[in-house]
């Protein structure tokens, strides 16, 4: 199998590994406040986030290399402005404590995956060489 023909699955793995993300900090936040409502209710809390995702991977076009790092810091930052800018508008600012859970977890996530790949990556060229 060409590189060429496998990049279409990374692309398209990378977006739905950090959707699936997204969705798990949602769903994780809802469990630990005790807010039911199931799946309606975890998309209902993600939604912000998610638009914030979408406007992160086009903002710094993460299709181009959506493993990089650096594409990961960028991600993450629209991520948690759109999604808090978001809910600011139609609901409430969230409180600092929010933010801030969000903030991290978020990073460590979009970040933190990116991360274990390229150290993956280029401990597996170091071998090979």
């Amino acid at each position: 199998m060409s590189a060429d023909s496998s990049r279409p699955r990374l692309v398209l793995g990378a977006a739905v590994l950090d959707v699936a993300l997204v969705v798990v900090f949602a769903a994780l936040g809802r469990r630990e406040h005790e807010r039911g409502g199931g799946v309606v209710g975890v998309l209902d809390t993600a939604w912000p986030f998610l638009v914030g995702l979408l406007l992160g991977w086009l903002l710094v076009r993460a299709w181009r290399a959506p493993a990089r790092p650096l594409h990961g810091l960028g991600v993450w930052l629209a991520t948690l402005a759109g999604g808090l800018g978001i809910r600011a508008i139609v609901l409430h600012w969230p409180p600092l404590s929010f933010a801030l859970v969000a903030a991290g977890f978020l990073a460590a996530c979009l970040v933190g995956w990116r991360l274990i790949a390229w150290w993956v990556s280029a401990h597996g060229r170091a071998r090979a060489a």
